[in-house]
């Protein structure tokens, strides 16, 4: 296998970070991330704190992500300042919260809870994606099938908002009921079995450089070619993460923070 050469970002303009994160990639255009765990420090390793950086050579700030230490369920907090992971700060921008079991995400953006709605409802939280995870026979080693579950995109090539009053109006909700109105369902692409190496094995491209059952791709079941999202390892603490549309960063980089959670990865 010939070592495929990772071309780098096009050139992204990022003059508004709290617009670009929650934008849609620009149609055509892959945008190029690295996310990094940093495990360093008492109770990092723990709760490390995940960066979601440009892939360039700018190396542009875009997102920090931590999991909140007080929640009974994984509940991540994501934030546009590397320093400020407070749900309080102002640089709060979303989040991802598991249910008891740890297999199914919900991604929030910063507005309000529904119990504080004002009259028109417009300051109340979008949710902004789910991510549903099924074991399958071999347990946690072969494998596993997610779901990705996003608000869809109107004329204007715009997410259309989808503000819950209530978790029984959510996306998971919607998607069980196969109530798909607005809604967008993506999946991971089946990995091939490869005889040569005796392993799963999907082509990220020269993207990804190192076998994890992290490294994962999703894909519309009508068009299994185009890679709306792709994460793999690349180093112990560093990974790859390309998004298209109609994803945005906080999007993107919460399914993958959703991919590290603890009952997951049980590698």
């Amino acid at each position: 296998q010939q070592k495929e050469e990772r071309p780098p970002s096009p050139v992204i303009e990022v003059d508004n970070l709290e617009e670009f994160v929650l934008q849609p990639a620009p149609q055509g255009v892959t945008v190029k991330c690295r996310v990094t765990r940093d495990k360093k420090g008492m109770d990092r390793g723990l709760y490390p704190t995940y960066y979601l950086h440009l892939d360039n050579d700018k190396k542009v700030f875009l997102l920090a992500g931590r999991k909140r230490k007080k929640s009974k369920t994984s509940n991540y907090l994501i934030s546009i300042d590397p320093t400020d992971l407070s749900r309080g700060g102002e640089n709060f921008i979303g989040k991802l919260r598991s249910n008891l079991m740890g297999t199914r995400f919900t991604v929030f953006d910063n507005g309000a809870n529904p119990d504080r709605a004002n009259a028109d409802w417009s300051n109340v939280r979008q949710e902004l994606s789910a991510v549903v995870y099924e074991t399958n026979v071999l347990g946690f080693k072969g494998p596993r099938k997610m779901t990705v579950i996003i608000p869809g995109m109107n004329a204007d090539c715009e997410r259309v908002p989808i503000r819950p009053r209530n978790d029984n109006d959510g996306l998971l909700m919607r998607w069980q009921n196969r109530n798909m109105d607005n809604v967008i369902e993506l999946h991971n692409k089946a990995p091939v079995w490869n005889d040569e190496t005796q392993s799963y094995v999907l082509n990220f491209h020269g993207r990804v450089t190192h076998a994890s059952v992290k490294n994962f791709q999703i894909v519309h079941s009508s068009d299994p070619d185009y890679i709306v999202m792709q994460f793999g390892r690349v180093a112990d603490d560093a990974f790859t993460m390309d998004y298209n549309y109609p994803l945005c960063a906080v999007q993107a980089f919460a399914i993958a923070l959703s991919s590290f959670d603890g009952k997951l990865a049980c590698e």
